[in-house]
């Protein structure tokens, strides 16, 4: 597999190893504004090639990314302690936007990690031309991925025994859903112990993860680097796994025309099928309100333009 990673800041770094390690790409190529960053990066890869399956790692333009299998996008400006994902926007549209116009008609993927990553994915899919199911944000995979090992630590259970998921924005509008969430097929609300006091402590928890350690080490990004290098397996393997990516949606749930994340089935043609969950009525509001903050942050950014 032949996959290219835009920008080599602390995520694309972290993806890249993660890539590597998990032996995903057969090619890989590396891009960064700082060409001299990527060709340093490129060499200090390629050093280790005796210690992950074997990939033939060097820098390149983004053009030569054109019939890669996929690209991913991790350019832009990182967040700081103070800065909301949504802060970020005007900045990283124009970069992401610059990429994807460049990828255009593409033969492959085009995943989306820069934040704030569902206003993004819709950024990404308009500049590319590409169909929506082609044009992936890696979404409330991470959120997902933060509720089950803080459920799993709060239960003394394994993470992957638990099945709960968050949906709506990758931001500080995401969705517990906390009515469906299960362990062994019990949900958990029917657990012995279980509080709703609890549910609220750990949604608080999950939702400022990613403040809490960008105040304490200036970025988040060896979890969202394992994150991607998950989802380029499933997907290029044809796996057809369920995640909560984010896509432009186009009748699920009731959303259109908003980037946002929902369970979907992912596999080498994309995010190809999108799963409406079980919601309680207080959640299917939530997620009508996050699609909301999106579609106005996304509108915003267009009167910009």
């Amino acid at each position: 597999m032949k996959l290219g990673v835009v920008g080599m800041g602390w995520v694309g770094s972290s993806v890249v190893a993660s890539i590597l390690h998990k032996g995903v790409a057969s090619e890989l190529l590396l891009n960064d504004a700082r060409e001299e960053l990527a060709v340093g990066e490129a060499m200090d890869l390629a050093h280790g090639a005796s210690f992950y399956p074997t990939a033939r790692v060097r820098a390149a333009t983004v053009e030569e990314m054109f019939d890669a299998d996929a690209v991913i996008v991790a350019a832009g400006k990182g967040g700081g302690p103070d800065d909301s994902r949504l802060d970020l926007l005007r900045v990283n549209a124009a970069i992401v936007g610059e990429i994807a116009a460049k990828l255009r008609g593409m033969r492959g993927l085009l995943v989306i990690v820069t934040n704030p990553v569902d206003i993004l994915t819709q950024v990404a899919a308009e500049a590319s031309g590409l169909p929506y199911s082609r044009v992936i944000g890696t979404g409330t995979m991470l959120d997902t991925a933060r509720l089950r090992a803080t459920l799993g630590r709060t239960l003394d259970i394994e993470p992957r025994s638990i099945h709960a998921q968050i949906i709506g924005e990758h931001g500080d509008s995401e969705v517990v859903l906390w009515s469906n969430a299960r362990l062994g097929g019990l949900p958990l609300r029917s657990w012995p112990g279980w509080t709703r006091e609890k549910e609220r402590a750990i949604a608080e928890e999950v939702r400022t993860a990613a403040y809490e350690i960008i105040a304490r080490k200036g970025a988040t990004n060896h979890a969202i680097g394992l994150v991607t290098a998950a989802l380029l397996h499933w997907t290029l393997s044809g796996a057809r796994r369920i995640v909560t990516v984010s896509r432009v949606q186009e009748g699920a749930a009731g959303l259109r025309d908003v980037a946002i994340s929902l369970p979907t089935v992912v596999g080498a043609e994309g995010a190809v099928e999108v799963i409406e969950p079980e919601m309680d009525a207080s959640e299917r509001s939530a997620l009508e309100s996050s699609a909301e903050v999106l579609r106005k942050a996304y509108a915003e950014l267009r009167l910009d333009l």
